[in-house]
């Protein structure tokens, strides 16, 4: 089959160059995205401005605006950046943005996320096409280092006098790839704790016994975090209404210690990625991680790399206009979607800690998941019927 018919789409032309442009971390130099940014907000006759809450760590935003521009604004938020690929592992260049025969489109950021953020104008410049001006205004967000956490990208950004003045209503960001017959909606975000643990204990030889070694501790609290890791991988195998976001995961990412095989160390550091379940009682968990630590001696130093609080779910019913919005148009379009809390992380916790609510939603389905994967792709007519998707989206939320 020729890749012509896709080739010579003016969308996917415009995909595909956006995909061309390397944002791959780490160091991502943003120049040519800006450019490139830029020229599409001209080409939809859109004013855009460029701004820097952190040097070197650009924001674009494009404002589509409205008739009544005092009403709370929508925003259409992505991340330009990509995570790094291991080309070795990729059949074809990560970032040419191959076509081959069946329509399938290879590059990093094909599924996450370049994809929304071009398909958000595309939807955008078929709305203008048919007359379509928006009752509050439109800011589609185009924003840095998301991919590492976000705190130079939009958490310096909701702290600036301009989001502010934006005065920011809703927010639609990434969702997920779906694998099936129907598409992921993110209502909330897990809660992200980076806990370390420094263990103390005797040191001495390791012919003897010794009393109350690091690594007897350690073995202690690893297996009661372990136990508590089992009772949620078990919630998940006993319950098949739930997924991955309703529970707590805890894995072990980082463990340190000792210099030689025949002493034993006095100290031993571990590393804990946990991800937080939105009903967990997070004061409750603590205390008991402090529990263990007594219990297995004393002498643990207990810190945090990362420890985000409770971010409020965005509601998803009646009382949210804009859940009705965007609902209507899911079932008018006859899409099955299936709401869920992110398993993950996105820009959207930022939005919500602002008490805004947030929906995540990326119009990929029946599509291989290989967001962070090699051969990452995303089929053309996947995203062209994306771009018809958010143009029945936004021309809901445009009255609301």
């Amino acid at each position: 089959m020729s890749t012509e018919k896709w080739e010579d789409n003016e969308e996917i032309k415009i995909f595909r160059e956006y995909l061309r442009i390397a944002t791959v971390q780490p160091n991502v130099d943003y120049t040519e995205c800006v450019e490139f940014l830029k020229r599409q907000a001209h080409s939809l006759d859109l004013p855009v401005d460029v701004i820097y809450p952190v040097e070197k760590k650009p924001v674009v935003i494009i404002k589509w605006l409205g008739t009544e521009p005092e009403l709370p604004s929508v925003i259409l938020n992505s991340h330009m950046d990509v995570v790094p690929v291991f080309r070795d592992k990729w059949t074809h260049d990560p970032f040419a943005a191959d076509i081959d025969e069946e329509g399938r489109i290879f590059a990093r950021g094909t599924q996450d996320m370049k994809s929304v953020g071009t398909g958000y104008l595309g939807a955008i410049r078929l709305l203008k096409a048919s007359g379509v001006q928006p009752k509050r205004n439109f800011f589609v967000t185009f924003v840095p280092d998301e991919e590492i956490g976000g705190e130079l990208g939009m958490q310096e950004f909701v702290k600036t006098e301009y989001y502010s003045n934006m005065n920011v209503g809703f927010s639609l960001d990434e969702g997920g790839t779906s694998e099936i017959d129907l598409f992921y909606v993110f209502y909330a975000e897990r809660m992200r704790w980076g806990l370390k643990l420094n263990f103390s204990g005797t040191s001495g030889h390791g012919s003897m016994l010794l009393p109350s070694t690091a690594g007897v501790k350690l073995n202690y609290v690893l297996n009661k975090l372990t136990e508590f890791r089992e009772s949620q991988v078990q919630r998940l195998a006993n319950d098949q209404t739930i997924n991955i976001g309703d529970v707590t995961t805890i894995n072990l990412t980082q463990l340190s210690g000792g210099v030689q095989s025949n002493v034993v160390p006095p100290h031993f550091e571990a590393v804990f990625d946990m991800r937080l379940s939105i009903t967990l009682d997070v004061v409750a968990f603590e205390k008991q991680i402090h529990d263990w630590c007594e219990e297995a001696g004393g002498g643990i130093e207990i810190s945090f790399d990362e420890k985000e609080p409770y971010v409020a779910p965005t509601k998803i019913d009646d009382s949210n206009p804009f859940w009705l919005a965007f609902k209507a148009a899911t079932d008018e379009l006859g899409l099955k979607i299936y709401p869920i809390v992110c398993p993950g992380a996105t820009d959207s916790r930022n939005i919500r800690a602002q008490g805004i609510p947030a929906l995540g939603f990326s119009p990929i389905k029946n599509t291989t998941m290989r967001i962070h994967d090699h051969d990452e792709f995303l089929g053309a007519e996947t995203y062209l019927k994306g771009i018809q998707i958010y143009k029945k989206i936004l021309g809901n939320l445009a009255n609301v």
